[in-house]
């Protein structure tokens, strides 16, 4: 596809709209492609991205691979995708350390409707949607637990981090940044970037080149032979997960963090009415309720783009 030097504005600033939900629990890229009508041209770039291309470069050389992966179309998205990441972390930090209640009310109501946004997908439920349903949902909750216990900081769990977000950050409906929440490795990345940690940075990122190499044929493959009990997994998935992007929390015990900082490190989810604090129950419903009408307009603004074309 031809494209001018507007043309690639418009592909940043979707990019930089992808970058912003990804940084957000409960809102997916994969979302914001769909709806700025560019999901399945992203899909189809990264699946291009394989072993393949070191035997085209060797016989068809650089221009030719760079034209089969798209990749004037992949360095746009992924130009809008840094900027945004780069300008709002810092934000978003402290967000969460400030107004840590509100923050993660907002993300609960993105969330929820999320979930509702996955289920409007499953077009049949029989046994092998709902045992998924169960399945993810039961997986999904054990990991909240474990999570905690990994370290979030390691080299390794970066890596594992980075493929499995990165798989979820091209879905429509699943939130990449929420992956991050549930494995424990959100606040990290995210002091990561703020930081500029080029160490730490360069295994996510790896670990997302991974992923997209290796999963995302997988995922492809998944949605076009079970695509129902697929969704119905990953909406499983999100309900057991819910418990962890909780408002209110009571942290059990601390672990030393690598700057001599204490993070929470176990905590159990508590009625606002119970918490030992400030609950700002007003405040967090009525975000949670924004966030929860946000996800519903983009579902409205995405189905009417997909109507007209």
């Amino acid at each position: 596809m031809k494209r001018n030097l507007l043309d690639y504005f418009v592909l940043i600033l979707k990019g930089i709209a992808m970058g912003a939900a990804d940084l957000v629990p409960g809102v997916s890229g994969g979302t914001i492609a769909f709806i700025s009508g560019i999901y399945e041209e992203l899909i189809s770039s990264l699946n291009a991205i394989n072993l393949s291309l070191i035997k085209i470069i060797k016989t068809e050389g650089l221009k030719s691979t760079w034209e089969k992966i798209n990749g004037n179309f992949l360095v746009a998205i992924l130009l809008g995708i840094a900027i945004s990441i780069l300008s709002l972390s810092k934000l978003i930090t402290w967000l969460l350390h400030e107004k840590h209640i509100l923050v993660w009310a907002f993300f609960f109501g993105l969330v929820l409707a999320s979930i509702l946004f996955v289920i409007k997908k499953i077009n049949q439920w029989k046994l092998g949607e709902f045992l998924g349903l169960i399945i993810g949902a039961f997986f999904a909750y054990q990991l909240t637990k474990l999570g905690a216990l990994g370290n979030s900081e390691s080299i390794i769990y970066l890596f594992i981090s980075g493929a499995i977000a990165i798989c979820a950050m091209i879905l429509p409906g699943i939130s990449g940044a929420f992956i991050l929440v549930l494995l424990g490795s959100y606040n990290t990345v995210l002091q990561a970037i703020n930081d500029k940690s080029i160490g730490k940075l360069a295994v996510f990122m790896a670990g997302a080149v991974f992923g997209i190499l290796s999963f995302s044929k997988l995922l492809k493959w998944l949605f076009k032979t079970y695509k129902s009990i697929t969704l119905a997994v990953l909406t499983g998935f999100m309900v057991g997960a819910l418990s962890k992007i909780w408002p209110w929390k009571k942290t059990l015990t601390y672990r030393l963090n690598s700057k001599g900082i204490n993070v929470p490190l176990n905590e159990e989810c508590v009625s606002p009415l119970s918490f030992d604090g400030n609950p700002q129950i007003l405040s967090a419903i009525a975000l949670m309720v924004f966030g929860f009408l946000m996800i519903l307009v983009l579902e409205k603004i995405g189905s009417k783009n997909k109507t007209i074309g």
